[in-house]
């Protein structure tokens, strides 16, 4: 489609219509993180199986999808801040936007929630700093590595008990965080490379390579179970993040590119009411009756970039000046494990639901007033500021020009 073509059936172009901030991302942000919540919820408190999970015949559940509706998402902001930063502040941005966060829901499980768990459990703190303790915890996941998840043993040794405890992780949660990074770092590579600015299209190329692999796979059997069931290379250790898949990045990453192609090609892309809510019909259809990785992932990143643009006025002030969405993500998993172990889940899914909500939106709201927030003010620390232009001596009056004399007689 040509530079500033529109289709007689759209609305205009991404370009157009999704810049600045009148939009609805924080509400789609906002919605995700409470999809991830929601879909532990009755894993985390009851053992059975996510809803979403019976619907998609066990493509995928309600909590997955949601991750990668994050990483188109990411992919389409990451890749703006991309362009336009050196790579030295770039790398900076991301790292102040993730980090501080993380580091403190860290420090918030390993000194608040396990050790309350320990003494809840055992009726005292003895043994709780011991091997596999929360210093242990700290320091083997500071890097965003998630080396281990438990603490002092105390959710292992409670599952193994065949106490109300589902999964030995305080915060399974964060598993996702070292594949967004290692697609922050993916864009930095872009950036320097110039591919960002000048080469678009070797995105388009990465990104069709990486749906070749994932559809090679998933065409063969309609209800393919995704990163979980793909084999391609074996798990590798990366400095920093730790032991990353090559399944769950290329299908991560997959997700992410799509972001980074809506971003770059957003002149191109027409916004269709039309194609909107055919993607929402193939999200769903896909979901249901099959091959989602296919056709549902494609349709899926086109359907957000819809919603956040057609979404009614009132959505677009949900989450555009305080941004809980990551608190919530962070926070989610490790409220709703402390809440089963100490039995509030005797009241039924809509109460237990209920509290980790309350309980996690005042974590994650203080995660954003008192860390992210604080943090990202950071951003133009190392900025050298702009030279002071200094005032123009004012120019004198030119003289003005002696009359060419006119010869007698003309």
């Amino acid at each position: 489609m040509p530079r500033g073509f529109v289709l007689p059936w759209s609305r205009g172009t991404v370009a157009e219509l999704f810049t600045g901030r009148d939009n609805s991302l924080g509400f789609l942000r906002l919605a995700l993180a409470t999809a991830v919540v929601v879909s532990h919820a009755r894993i985390l408190g009851y053992g059975g199986k996510e809803h979403l999970l019976g619907f998609s015949h066990g493509q995928l559940t309600l909590g997955t999808i949601s991750v990668y509706g994050f990483f188109v998402l990411s992919g389409i902001l990451v890749s703006r801040s991309g362009a336009r930063l050196p790579v030295g502040r770039y790398f900076w941005h991301r790292v102040l936007r993730i980090l501080p966060g993380f580091w403190v829901c860290l420090l918030f499980t390993a000194f608040v929630a396990a050790p309350f768990l320990h003494w809840y459990v055992r009726g005292d703190l003895g043994g709780f700093s011991g091997p596999a303790g929360p210093l242990d915890y700290v320091q083997a996941n500071w890097s965003l590595a998630m080396r281990q998840y438990d603490i002092s043993g105390i959710l292992t040794e409670l599952r193994g008990s065949g106490a109300q405890v589902y999964n030995s992780a305080f915060d399974g949660a964060l598993w996702s965080l070292r594949y967004e990074f290692l697609c922050y770092v993916g864009v930095a590579v872009l950036a320097v490379t110039g591919v960002l600015t000048r080469a678009r299209r070797a995105v388009l190329l990465v990104t069709a390579v990486l749906f070749w692999l994932v559809a090679r796979q998933a065409l063969d059997k309609p209800f393919w179970h995704g990163p979980s069931e793909a084999r391609y290379f074996e798990a590798v250790e990366l400095p920093l993040l730790g032991v990353v898949t090559p399944a769950y990045t290329i299908y991560l990453g997959l997700a992410f590119c799509l972001g980074v192609l809506i971003e770059l090609y957003r002149d191109r892309i027409p916004v269709s009411d039309w194609l909107g809510a055919a993607s929402l019909a193939v999200v769903a259809g896909s979901l249901h009756y099959g091959y989602f990785f296919v056709f549902g992932i494609p349709a899926f990143a086109y359907a957000l970039v819809w919603l956040a643009i057609r979404l009614p006025a009132p959505f677009r002030r949900i989450g555009a000046r305080n941004d809980y969405s990551y608190g919530i993500y962070i926070y989610g998993f490790v409220v709703q494990q402390v809440l089963a172990v100490i039995g509030w889940t005797r009241w039924g899914m809509p109460a237990y639901l209920g509290l980790t909500m309350v309980f996690t939106l005042i974590l994650a709201a203080a995660s954003w007033h008192l860390v992210e927030r604080p943090a990202l003010r950071m951003k133009d620390l190392w900025r050298r500021p702009p030279a002071p232009r200094l005032p123009q001596p004012a120019k004198a009056p030119a003289e003005p020009e002696a009359p060419v004399p006119v010869a007698a007689g003309r």
